[in-house]
């Protein structure tokens, strides 16, 4: 075989994969957004949880307790409106209960169609992570998949009596605390298991 022919069989080798991508905001397929789940090798341990529900009006927060064991509702803050250049209002407040709140992670719900693709809220959640992870650096920020939390939350509002003036408000608190309470539960099962497995390894 002349070298010519080495040439050819060394360029039709199939290269190396590349690396695949950690799930998150910049992690698509296609029109796609991986949306992140609890993982026992990046979780930050104990600490308070902030969950989030971004609308186009209004913004719900829920916290966790130090424990990461009970949401409970925050604030509603309102949907800041125009200019990109400078923070704004809606980001610097929720920055500052990040802050207050001394969270070790921020879950942002990613209100997904229902096949999985990514509409206007889809984006708008991103956005808003992107934007918020840039004003609380070493805080973890998480987009979580929300679809139909804001439905349920308002199912449960409205069986519970609550009137319809104020609801609104309500239920964004509600869809916050169902979308953190999701991960907590989540990540409570993921840690149990992984101590499972590593007092199985130790044992044999």
């Amino acid at each position: 075989m002349d070298k010519s022919e080495n040439s050819e069989t060394e360029n039709s080798e199939t290269p190396d994969p590349e690396p695949s991508r950690p799930p998150g905001p910049d992690a698509r397929t296609g029109d796609r957004v991986v949306p992140e789940r609890p993982d026992a090798r990046t979780d930050p341990g104990r600490g308070r949880r902030i969950g989030i529900d971004v609308g186009t009006v209004r913004i719900g927060v829920a916290a966790s307790d130090p424990d990461g064991i009970l949401a409970t509702p925050v604030e509603t803050v309102p949907t800041a409106k125009g200019g990109k250049r400078a923070p704004a209002t809606d980001l610097t407040r929720i920055a500052e209960i990040v802050r207050e709140y001394e969270a070790v992670e921020v879950i942002v719900g990613l209100p997904r169609t229902l096949r999985g693709d990514n509409g206007t809220s889809a984006r708008l959640a991103m956005r808003f992570a992107n934007r918020l992870r840039d004003m609380v650096p070493g805080v973890p920020i998480r987009l979580s998949d929300e679809r139909l939390t804001t439905v349920s939350a308002a199912r449960a509002l409205r069986d519970s009596g609550v009137r319809t003036r104020g609801r609104r408000q309500v239920i964004d608190q509600a869809a916050a605390v169902s979308i953190l309470q999701g991960w907590l539960d989540e990540r409570s099962a993921v840690l149990r298991s992984a101590g499972d497995d590593e007092a199985r390894w130790s044992d044999e």
